[in-house]
């Protein structure tokens, strides 16, 4: 039985996006499921754009999603000695040589082939002069220029390619370092990885790479090409269709196994089942279950998962990440109290920040309210009734929900009015909006303390302004 090995490989030159996210974690699942190693390289060869930001804020990216790997992180910048023995090696079984085009000379072949109504490749100047390396010289490899290259894809299967439409592609750059499609190819190889599972934009880098296995020597692993994410409106997933960040996702308050169960949906079914726990997963996934088309990315569908994972989560869960989303006010409050208003707004917030702008209400000393719901509701006539309540309130034995919902019933048949004549400006007296949770569980958590405290101040504040 093969001992299966997968990779996920980004470059340090930004955060890690949604794509590449569902790329990791494809790699992760079906690694996990074979019970093989799942290695994390950084490919880090473009200097100039990579930077130790990029690279931590992408660990930590993998991390926060739960996606651990078994091997790495490797850097790939520290492997460069091993690609350049591996092209010295192509270059002395002459399946290799250096070239000396420069980049005016490479561009105006380019123009020329176009006018002719050709592929503009590379068209082998070079190829056969036996040059030695000089100043600016870059080495290519020599391709095959007859047959057929036939890339099995284990989700898209097999894709043929003409090597003739396949020119000699550089190998090493004029700076000594390595390209992306040879690092790639003697990293792979090396690492003894068995499965490379990537974003389909990388189809056509796959003929191309899999003569590079050959012309080494190395085994050919397998290939399964994930298909794109697009937008709504079918074009590639970009920042014009909201956040592509990993983390921007959690600065806005998602939690990770939204997210997780979200990205493995885009592409991936099991019958029709939508929420999955990560084991659940890992049992079941394949990659004969993902699809051949893009998948849409659906913002709404996101954020009713993060709904269903905040609803299901402990509060003692909860109060930990809502560390870094809590008004100001809310710090250094009793916890027992902090875990009461979760309970009361857990089932109403789809993302951990819109539970913290809910809650404002909960920790403020004194209330600041919304116009619109004091015009309307703070009125004269409520006075009234809102001091008799603030009087009654110690009184109540039973300050439950169902012990309060008693107590307002029992006041407005003794006033003889209908209880949504107190339910509006006790809301708003004791949250300061005209919509909350109920007015019972608001009462519960703040205590029967704060509860006369805000009665009163609502009275207060109508005789005041009214």
């Amino acid at each position: 039985m093969i001992n299966v090995r997968t990779r996920f490989a980004p470059s340090p030159t930004g955060f890690l996006h949604i794509g590449g996210a569902r790329t990791a974690l494809f790699n992760w699942l079906f690694t996990r499921h074979q019970g093989g190693k799942f290695v994390l390289r950084v490919e880090d060869t473009d200097q100039a754009r990579s930077t130790e930001e990029s690279t931590k804020a992408i660990l930590d990216a993998m991390t926060w999603l739960g996606l651990n790997w078994d091997e790495g992180p490797y850097f790939q910048a520290e492997r460069v000695s091993l690609h350049r023995e591996m092209v010295q090696k192509l270059i002395q079984e002459g399946k290799a040589y250096y070239c000396t085009c420069t980049p005016e000379a490479l561009e105006e072949k380019r123009k020329q082939a176009l006018a002719a109504g050709k592929k503009p490749k590379y068209d082998g100047t070079c190829r056969e002069k036996n040059l030695g390396k000089t100043a600016g010289s870059v080495v290519r490899f020599r391709g095959a220029q007859t047959g057929v290259t036939i890339v099995e894809d284990l989700i898209k299967g097999n894709i043929s390619f003409n090597n003739e439409e396949l020119d000699d592609l550089i190998i090493e750059r004029a700076d000594g370092y390595p390209t992306y499609n040879f690092a790639v190819v003697v990293d792979d190889a090396l690492m003894n990885i068995t499965h490379v599972i990537r974003g389909d934009d990388h189809v056509n880098n796959t003929p191309r790479q899999i003569l590079l296995y050959q012309a080494l020597g190395f085994d050919v692993p397998k290939f399964a090409h994930v298909p794109m994410i697009l937008g709504a409106d079918k074009t590639r997933l970009s920042k014009r269709h909201g956040a592509t960040s990993v983390m921007a996702y959690k600065e806005m308050g998602y939690l990770p196994e939204a997210l997780v169960n979200y990205l493995v949906r885009l592409g991936w079914a099991h019958g029709d089942q939508e929420i999955f726990s990560l084991q659940e997963l890992v049992d079941v996934f394949s990659l004969e279950a993902v699809g051949k088309s893009p998948a849409v990315f659906n913002p709404e569908k996101l954020l009713w998962l993060n709904a269903h994972y905040i609803r299901q989560s402990a509060p003692e869960k909860l109060l930990d990440l809502m560390k870094d989303f809590w008004p100001a006010p809310a710090v250094g409050k009793d916890a027992e109290f902090v875990k009461k208003v979760i309970l009361d707004l857990r089932t109403r917030s789809r993302t951990l920040a819109e539970m913290a702008a809910a809650a404002d209400f909960y920790f403020a000393d004194k209330l600041d309210y919304e116009p619109e719901a004091a015009q309307k509701f703070l009125l004269p006539e409520a006075a009234v009734y809102l001091k008799e309540i603030a009087q009654k309130i110690p009184a109540v034995e039973n300050f439950t929900r169902e012990g309060i919902e008693e107590f307002l019933k029992e006041y407005a048949q003794e006033k003889g009015i209908k209880l949504k004549i107190i339910a509006q400006p006790l809301r708003v007296a004791l949250t300061g909006k005209a919509v909350s949770p109920g007015i019972d569980e608001v009462m519960v958590t703040l205590g029967k303390e704060r509860v006369v405290k805000r009665i009163r101040d609502a009275a207060a504040w109508i005789t005041a302004n009214k």
